[in-house]
Parts: C-alpha cells; sequence; structure tokens
C-alpha cells in the first residue's frame, strides 16, 4: 500500500482550537493552569484586572483578545 492511500487521523483531525469557545463542553470549567498562567502575564503587559475566577471559556476569549492588543497573537 502506499503511503498516500494512509490515513493521517492527527494531521487530519479537526482542531480543538477552531472550535468557538462557547461550544466547548468543557467551557464552563475552572480555566487550566495553563491559561491562568499565560493570562496572567497578558493582564499584566496590556495593563487589566487579573481574575482569577474565570471559566475555560472566558479565559480562551480574554486570551485572545489580549493577544490581540499586546500584539502576542
Amino acid at each position: 500500500m502506499a503511503d498516500e492511500d494512509l490515513s493521517h487521523p492527527k494531521t487530519e483531525a479537526p482542531s480543538n482550537a477552531e472550535k468557538p469557545a462557547d461550544s466547548w463542553t468543557t467551557g464552563d470549567e475552572e480555566m487550566t493552569g495553563a491559561q491562568a498562567s499565560y493570562l496572567k502575564t497578558l493582564c499584566e503587559e496590556a495593563g487589566e484586572e487579573f481574575d482569577p475566577d474565570m471559566t475555560k471559556a472566558d479565559a480562551s476569549k480574554q486570551i485572545d483578545a489580549l493577544q490581540e492588543r499586546t500584539g502576542r497573537g
């Protein structure tokens, strides 16, 4: 069988990053440690207050917005 006939599920599968944060099934859970760490850094750079009680979905949206503002995106 030729290589081009093989399926590559890891590279062909849709990315979770492409799914809107509002439709995540775990979006209402507490943000991850990685999100909190990165968001805190972005908040400091943007002069924004860090909210440690954000959900995963809200943190993701805030990260996107702050990346845009800080030029990190």
